[in-house]
């Protein structure tokens, strides 16, 4: 699945980009790891993929599914997903009894659009749902990973899919608080880490991020013939990006 996503990501966007900055810390921490993100996209499912295999290649990744999606795309069951009712308490039962069960085992880690709906990027406040507030409670060894998403276009033809984890937040410090302020506390540090991604997507300055995977450059088709043959009889050297730049490095 990591190379169909990966294949498939490069032929529709025109590139996967993790902020400089945003490289997620903690990856070597002995209990589960809990990474809570927004959920700006139908292309969440295959950036967290690859994101799962290219910073955290050695934990088991699972992540809860709309049971109705699920049954729709029954491929990611067999990757990690969990079925989830969104629209009932059984639903919250299933999530918490599933969560539970996971972050028990070690090398666990679990992927979680806590927003549990498509919503823009820019939105605010972000609206996360409760139950993340309650997994503190049954793994208190974990590590709470906020991961910022968003995707724009810049000056390719494909759009760009950009990412950024934040600080890291031990669930010790989580229990600390009730669980009204626990949530906000979640909150805030995502809502801080979607902020300066904005800032930096905001800004188009490639050199801001690492390429984790680049797509096709160029339009295609007759008018990139037409510039390749152009570019042929000047003696150039035929470059199909609109705006030739840093290319970056496509490493974790």
């Amino acid at each position: 699945m990591v190379f169909y996503f990966g294949r498939f990501l490069r032929r529709h966007l025109n590139a996967l980009r993790i902020a400089r900055w945003g490289r997620p810390e903690g990856a070597d921490h002995p209990g589960p790891i809990v990474v809570y993100l927004n959920h700006p996209s139908w292309w969440d499912a295959a950036v967290l993929v690859l994101l799962a295999h290219g910073f955290f290649p050695r934990r088991v990744s699972h992540a809860p599914f709309d049971a109705r999606m699920l049954e729709r795309y029954g491929v990611f069951a067999r990757i990690g997903a969990f079925a989830v009712d969104l629209d009932s308490a059984r639903g919250a039962i299933q999530f918490l009894k599933a969560s539970r069960s996971i972050l028990a085992r070690p090398g666990r880690m679990l992927w979680i659009t806590a927003q549990g709906r498509f919503a823009d990027a820019r939105r605010r406040p972000l609206g996360l749902r409760p139950g993340v507030a309650h997994l503190p409670e049954i793994a208190p060894d974990a590590l709470f990973l906020p991961l910022a998403l968003e995707y724009a276009f810049w000056d390719e033809r494909g759009a760009e899919a950009f990412a950024a984890f934040g600080t890291p937040i031990p669930a010790a410090e989580l229990l600390a608080l009730p669980r009204a302020e626990r949530l906000a506390r979640l909150e805030e540090a995502l809502t801080a880490t979607l902020d300066r991604l904005g800032r930096d997507v905001v800004a188009r300055e490639p050199e801001r991020f690492a390429a984790l995977a680049s797509g096709t450059k160029g339009v295609g088709g007759i008018y990139d013939l037409w510039r390749r043959l152009r570019a042929a009889t000047t003696g150039r050297r035929f470059d199909p990006a609109h705006r030739p730049g840093p290319a970056g490095d496509h490493a974790p």
